[in-house]
């Protein structure tokens, strides 16, 4: 990859061709806790050979355009020693890194978070530019309960986010937004539609007030959907639809790309609705996708933590990337998943 790349060039490279994001930036608690479902302990040389093992899976080629890592994986080698930014840059991914330092409550509403990381976020930058990383991200987590979000939770939120896309575009790295709605609770589909415009609008309106480059940016937002304990559940078609009309009225056009989070939705409904999506086709930005758990959970489950079931793990995250590729393209269909 060119060192001197524009941001418009390495967003829009990142979701060319059909290809997406790998979100492998879960922190080390969290690792932990995946790891604790396959009884696997997590080491530092374990959580090394787990995302070796995805890095230099065959599917990456052609499916995935960027990876989201976790400050120790950028830093880490491979068992072989080369760094596993570059195993990454092998398969023609480009290297990313998560920036934010996870949430805290609200001061003005407890109830709510607020996403940290704003302080020194520069000095990080400047590093992770050095080390290699060509965009990041920052996570902004909205939840839909009795009157909530509240407008100060999204504002407070989305001009947060705003501030960080600012200083990582002066770092030369691309921001990835992601405002995300959370699914969980028993809430209706108008519900989440409703939170998810009002983050969008207030999100895209703070990113204008830093002057952001909207070109050098991609957007990794919630799909609209029921909450994930509500006894009405919306259909594929009903949440493609209702995603896109969000975007639509919400999203400049000049967005290279939109990579959906996949939010704790399972494997299929995950590729599932953003295939519908691309099927309706029209839009003026690519759709793809940026999956942390529907991406890697097969795998994870195959792997277990042996050596000898690597390659089993690696076709099982092959088969998601590209299924997913597929349906960036408009092109899935369930029969496909064998």
């Amino acid at each position: 990859m060119d060192k001197n790349m524009k941001l418009e060039e390495i967003a829009s490279y990142i979701v060319s061709n059909g290809k997406g994001i790998l979100a492998a930036d879960e922190s080390t608690p969290t690792i932990g806790k995946r790891f604790a479902t396959i009884n696997t302990e997590s080491t530092e040389d374990s959580r090394r050979d787990y995302r070796e093992m995805l890095f230099r899976a065959d599917g990456m080629k052609n499916n995935i355009g960027g990876v989201i890592l976790f400050d120790e994986t950028l830093r880490q080698a491979a068992k072989d020693g080369t760094p596993l930014r570059e195993v990454i840059s092998e398969q023609g991914a480009l290297p990313g890194i998560k920036v934010d330092k996870g949430i805290s409550p609200l001061d003005s509403s407890p109830e709510e978070n607020i996403t940290g990381g704003l302080d020194g976020l520069n000095e990080r930058c400047a590093e992770y530019f050095e080390l290699g990383a060509k965009f990041t991200k920052w996570r902004a987590v909205i939840k839909i309960s009795d009157g909530l979000p509240s407008q100060e939770a999204i504002k407070a939120n989305m001009d947060a986010l705003a501030d960080y896309a600012k200083i990582v575009q002066e770092n030369n790295m691309v921001p990835i937004v992601e405002p995300e709605v959370l699914m969980d609770g028993n809430h209706s589909l108008e519900s989440c539609e409703d939170a998810t415009k009002r983050c969008l609008s207030t999100l895209f309106e703070s990113l204008a007030k830093k002057n952001v480059l909207v070109e050098g940016t991609i957007l990794k937002p919630n799909m609209v959907v029921s909450g994930n304990e509500s006894l009405e559940q919306a259909g594929i078609q009903q949440v493609a639809e209702m995603t896109l009309n969000c975007l639509l009225e919400n999203v400049p056009s000049n967005l290279p790309g939109i990579t959906f989070l996949s939010g704790g939705q399972s494997d299929i409904n995950a590729t599932a609705h953003l295939d519908a999506m691309n099927k309706i086709g029209g839009n003026p930005w690519k759709l793809s996708f940026s999956y942390g758990r529907a991406l890697q959970q097969a795998a994870l489950k195959t792997w277990s933590g042996k050596q000898d079931n690597e390659q089993a793990a690696q076709e099982a995250f092959s088969h998601r990337a590209k299924m997913n590729m597929l349906a960036a393209k408009g092109e899935w269909s369930e029969n496909l998943e064998g």
